[in-house]
């Protein structure tokens, strides 16, 4: 019996396909291909309907990967279980996050990372697209919003409060911004997935929204933020991106009493018995260097 065929037979599922699958066991494609061929000749079954654009498991595919799957998961994880004792945390470790998340939150983390340790070789994707994890090799995600996946396990970093900021530069010489009504006056930069035609503005209980003109629009933070920064409006910003120590400081925060939307943070990963060393330290390395940023009420300064 060869358990590397059933381990390539596993990989392959769940990837996709022989050439993802492939990529991760960094093996060429017709290995793969064989591998799993010889597992169904010596099952004297068809695990895999292949097709031009997909494979499908058969209904012994199905039966067989559930039984494999969990026993390889075993293995795997009473491995896992021994080494976390006597191993450093190293290797390849590949996170996503949101594009938008910030570049300098975001360089901290992998400084961190790297400073604590030394072996361990981290990747960031930023990305926007939603990713499986397991398909696409990928150790953890930093994902904002409520989350979809309920296989993953969740650990919260804080939340991404939003809220309008401007220059004292360009407060000084535009009309007065007591009420939100007084924005249909102003010049709104509009980031487009808080809303491409109205901002809705919270105050307790209360909410209220708001035309825009769309004349000052971007499907990016970081453009929306720097016009914000060369005085050319007001902008419905994350909290955390205008605070000092992150170029924020000639921001400042105009009706206060009224904050756009509350997105949670979450730090995902699959789900394991056994959690390797360089999972653990991502988990604490991000709780430090993350959530104190979105954590309530940090951020919110009135300097009006």
């Amino acid at each position: 019996m060869d358990f590397n065929e059933t381990a390539v037979f596993v990989r392959v599922v769940q990837a996709g396909g022989f050439s993802a699958a492939a990529r991760q066991l960094n093996l060429p494609t017709s290995t793969v291909s064989t591998r799993v061929a010889r597992l169904e000749k010596r099952l004297g079954v068809t695990l895999l309907q292949r097709t031009t654009r997909k494979l499908h498991l058969t209904e012994a595919g199905h039966a067989y990967f559930e039984h494999a799957a969990l026993g390889l998961g075993y293995m795997l994880e009473a491995e896992a279980a021994l080494d976390a004792a006597r191993k450093q945390p190293q290797g390849r470790l590949k996170v996503t996050a949101p594009a938008d998340l910030g570049d300098n939150l975001l360089s901290n983390l992998l400084i961190a990372l790297q400073d604590q340790h030394p072996l361990l070789e981290p990747e960031l994707v930023l990305t926007d697209r939603y990713i499986d994890l397991v398909a696409d090799g990928v150790d953890a995600a930093i994902r904002t919003g409520a989350l979809r996946d309920s296989s993953l396990v969740a650990r919260s970093l804080g939340t991404i409060r939003w809220a309008l900021f401007a220059t004292p530069a360009y407060l000084e010489h535009a009309p007065r911004l007591q009420e939100p009504q007084d924005l249909n006056q102003h010049r709104c930069l509009q980031f487009t997935p808080m809303g491409r035609d109205s901002w809705t503005l919270h105050k307790g209980d209360s909410s209220i929204t708001l035309p825009l003109s769309g004349k000052h629009i971007a499907n990016s933070i970081g453009v929306i933020r720097a016009m914000a920064l060369r005085d050319q409006g007001v902008a419905l910003l994350p909290t955390f991106a205008c605070k000092p120590g992150l170029g924020g400081e000639a921001l400042q925060q105009v009706l206060p009493q009224w904050q756009g939307a509350a997105d949670p943070v979450h730090l995902v990963y699959p789900r394991q018995r056994f959690m390797p060393p360089k999972l653990r330290a991502l988990i604490e390395i991000a709780q430090q260097q993350l959530k104190p940023w979105f954590e309530e009420g940090v951020f919110l300064v009135d300097r009006t």
